[in-house]
């Protein structure tokens, strides 16, 4: 994908389960972090950090603080997002898009993942009372060959792919299941 053209990146990511086995760079990681850091908040309160991991030990203990972790089992790193006291679960979701865009640009795959189980979370991760991790990001090179499998299994279980955006897009009140925009726009 390409770095100078974010309408594609954002048109072409895609969730990797499968990864390789192979380390990440550390430039890599820090661009993917400085994604994170670098998204806007609500008013700017940044009530975020983050707690990269990539101890296999560690990354097989988050695997028990959620329902469906399995991302977690080939991935070589795992940003788990905290969020802070005074933090929402809009910008840790914002953050989340951005370093799985950044992720994307550096050509390493990632999966979103709920860690359903926040004290136990807490827990494996050291947190302050006050902190919480609910989301995490698995990251790794995508295994193509295991990733492209999975995606045909998938395809066979769940057709579809990206409702029309005339099904989705609603002008001026939900009522409206027309396009009611003026001409020319």
């Amino acid at each position: 994908m390409s770095k100078t053209d974010p309408y594609r990146l954002v048109r072409g990511l895609r969730v990797v389960r499968r990864y390789r086995p192979e380390a990440l760079p550390a430039e890599s990681l820090e661009r993917i972090l400085e994604a994170g850091r670098w998204t806007g908040s609500s008013k700017n309160n940044q009530a975020w950090a983050f707690v990269l991991v990539r101890e296999r030990a560690q990354i097989q203990a988050l695997m028990d603080c959620g329902y469906f972790t399995t991302p977690f089992r080939g991935a070589v790193a795992v940003v788990a997002l905290v969020r802070l006291a005074k933090g929402n679960d809009f910008d840790i979701g914002r953050v989340a898009q951005n370093m799985m865009l950044a992720a994307a640009s550096e050509g390493i795959g990632s999966c979103p993942v709920s860690l359903h189980i926040e004290d136990r979370s807490a827990s494996v991760l050291g947190l302050p009372p006050d902190h919480r991790a609910r989301w995490a990001i698995a990251l790794g090179y995508p295994a193509e060959e295991a990733e492209g499998e999975h995606r045909r299994q998938l395809r066979q279980a769940l057709p579809g792919g990206r409702r029309p955006l005339t099904d989705l897009v609603h002008y001026e009140r939900w009522e409206s299941s027309r396009d009611t925009r003026p001409s020319g726009q």
